[in-house]
């Protein structure tokens, strides 16, 4: 099969193409597992977390790729819930233990023995991938594959991540940062919250353009003060100062969701700068978010589908990746990127 592979870990800045498209032997589906030919792969963040060292896989070499989509095309021993020819979607969950206190309580995306998509197992970023079967989702008729794609972790994550916020319909909901997720999640909002107003924070004119068009009642630089307080507030960039902002712009006893699995380090100093009654008396909070649950995942799908949410993307062929992670890296998005391969 060809691959997108990853050899070496380095910055972006130095390593301009850190993939390189090789020929790598068919995956064989073990026991319990289904072979999957891919059709689409959605490109994330964590992408650049992992190939630039702040969250590395534990080897390498290694096929990235954790927003996947195709369709069955073999099963090994004790498989069988799904079909040869079914479509199915494979997100940044790959395997949980399932018998530790978090398995067993709802919060397998807590479970020391998490293993990711294409961190910790091959992913999408190839023509084949396997996965255990009941890490595999059901990917709903009325999505495209590419439409699909980001759904799986982009939208799933923001899922949980709105979840976590508490928001209340008629709170004020703040999106600091607006990528492939913050897109999503301003859907979902508009969605689910019908009376909240959502004020969007970026720092590209078009992404703030971008922004307003889908609904948001404010759009302004992450370091631009908010014109109220706000209940709730997503973060999902990849920065520190990000975070004092939103801190400022938090209504007392509200929540400050953190959507990111590493922050880079070029502007940690800020954190300094931290000073408790502006940015967190009041019972202000701060909760990160772990990955995500297949409860997150299967939710987010049914959501979306229930309520005609389609990601605005942009397609890439599966040699263009590296562009796609650099455009990525650059901030030249709008909506999410998503690798189509012919499936």
């Amino acid at each position: 099969m060809k691959a997108m592979v990853l050899a070496r870990l380095g910055n972006l800045a130095d390593h301009p193409n850190p993939l390189t498209l090789e020929q790598l032997p068919d995956p064989v589906a073990g026991e319990g597992e289904i072979l999957i030919r891919v059709s689409a792969c959605g490109v994330c963040h964590t992408e650049l977390d992992e190939i630039e060292g702040r969250t590395p896989p534990p080897r390498l070499p290694l096929v990235l790729g954790h927003q996947v989509v195709g369709r069955v095309v073999a099963g090994g021993a004790q498989s069988g819930r799904f079909a040869l020819g079914d479509r199915v979607g494979v997100a940044w969950i790959y395997a949980a233990c399932g018998d530790c206190k978090f398995c067993t309580s709802g919060q397998e995306n807590l479970c020391g023995g998490f293993r990711a998509t294409g961190r910790d197992a091959h992913g999408g970023y190839a023509e084949l991938m396997v996965v255990p079967e009941p890490f595999a989702h059901a990917i709903p008729e009325s999505f495209s594959d590419s439409e699909a794609a980001p759904l799986l972790c982009a939208g799933a994550i923001g899922y949980r991540s709105l979840r976590l916020t508490g928001l209340q319909d008629g709170q004020t909901l703040g999106l600091t940062g607006f990528g492939a997720s913050g897109h999503l999640v301003l859907m979902l909002a508009r969605h689910r919250y019908p009376n909240s107003q959502v004020f969007v924070f970026a720092r590209s004119p078009a992404e703030r353009e971008f922004a307003r068009e889908l609904g948001a009642v404010w759009a302004g630089d992450t370091e631009q003060r908010a014109p109220v307080r706000l209940d709730a507030i997503i973060d999902t960039t990849p920065a520190y100062r990000p975070v004092l902002e939103a801190l400022r712009d938090l209504e007392s006893g509200g929540r400050l969701v953190i959507n990111a699995i590493r922050k880079e380090t070029a502007d940690q100093s800020c954190l300094l700068e931290l000073d408790y009654p502006e940015h967190l008396w009041l019972e202000k909070e701060i909760k990160s978010v772990a990955n995500v649950t297949r409860a997150d995942v299967r939710e987010m799908l049914e959501l979306a589908a229930e309520i005609g949410l389609h990601p605005e993307l942009q397609e890439y062929a599966l040699p263009d990746a590296n562009r796609a992670l650099q455009e990525l890296k650059q901030r030249k998005i709008r909506g999410a990127k998503v690798l189509r391969l012919e499936g």
